[in-house]
């Protein structure tokens, strides 16, 4: 299979107003872990083992900090950097040594409609925490909005060296590894954060995660249900602090001989929404939500 400089989505950095309740939320209800305390930031850790899979900084809105890849060698740095120069990218801080928990060797980008990325190697990792069944088990995708989407998804796959899996009418697959997607970049009247999405162990966990969060006063914002490109089982959900959040499962694993497919055959019958027929049509409130986090600065 192609050999990806990157080899791996790892985490993301949020900003939130309210840092103890976003904190609370996602260790009792989303199944997280506290991992390390850094600066005024909280790194939450799955089950998986990655360091963290989510870092919480207290801001004065909710926004996207940075999105957080494993790169395959120290050597993809170079190629990396000069790329994303190339593609109107900006590096904004060359490969060091990473001062935060994580460890390791860390470089920030800016891609071309704003959002920080960074790449990191040699960082810290655990031992995979196999007890843990109706939780999170590591970051499946990111969902990105981006007012010109197939720029977005040309700036991945010729600066950071994905692939364009899949493209429907609205939205753009692109991937660093067997996963189907790493990344979703959705056409949007803004830039940012669409959503993120936690891959669980499967589809009865999807389900267990889902009734503990009814439980606790959050109901499903959109599904169950299984998507198109990728097969993936989904339910969405919306954080206390307004993120859109999904648990998912069983994402489609791919290699070199994967077809792409574009807009005119990702197209169902009208009304549906999702391969399955059951999940509802979206939400007004959903919608909104997944249009309205910003990238910092």
């Amino acid at each position: 299979m192609t050999r990806f400089p990157v080899r791996a989505l790892r985490s993301v950095d949020l900003g939130t107003p309210d840092l103890d309740r976003s904190e609370q939320f996602y260790v009792t209800i989303w199944g997280l872990q506290v991992v390390a305390r850094h600066n005024g930031a909280v790194y939450l850790r799955a089950g998986g083992c990655d360091h963290h899979v989510v870092a919480l900084h207290r801001s004065e809105r909710p926004e996207l900090r940075a999105v957080t890849f494993r790169v395959g060698s120290a050597d993809d740095f170079t190629v990396l950097a000069s790329n994303v120069v190339a593609q109107g990218g900006q590096i904004v801080s060359p490969p060091l040594a990473n001062p935060a928990p994580d460890g390791g060797i860390i470089m920030i980008v800016r891609g071309p409609e704003g959002g920080l990325l960074r790449f990191v190697h040699g960082d810290v990792v655990h031992a995979a925490a196999l007890s843990w069944v109706d939780r999170p088990q590591r970051l499946a995708h990111v969902n990105l909005n981006s007012v010109d989407a197939d720029a977005t998804a040309a700036f991945y796959e010729k600066a950071l060296g994905f692939r364009l899996t899949d493209r429907t009418r609205m939205m753009a697959f692109v991937r660093c590894n067997s996963d189907h997607h790493a990344v979703v970049i959705a056409d949007a009247s803004v830039n940012g954060l669409n959503h993120v999405a936690f891959l669980m162990p499967d589809l009865e966990q999807v389900m267990r995660g889902s009734g503990r969060m009814i439980d606790a006063g959050f109901p499903i914002a959109w599904g169950v249900g299984r998507h198109g490109p990728g097969d993936n089982v989904f339910a969405y959900f919306i954080d206390p602090a307004g993120f859109v959040i999904e648990y998912t499962a069983e994402v489609l694993q791919v290699d070199d001989d994967y077809k792409f497919r574009g807009p005119e055959q990702w197209v169902w019958p009208p009304g549906r929404t999702d391969q399955w027929g059951i999940a509802p049509p979206k939400a007004d409130h959903v919608k909104a939500a997944q249009v309205a986090i910003p990238y910092a600065g």
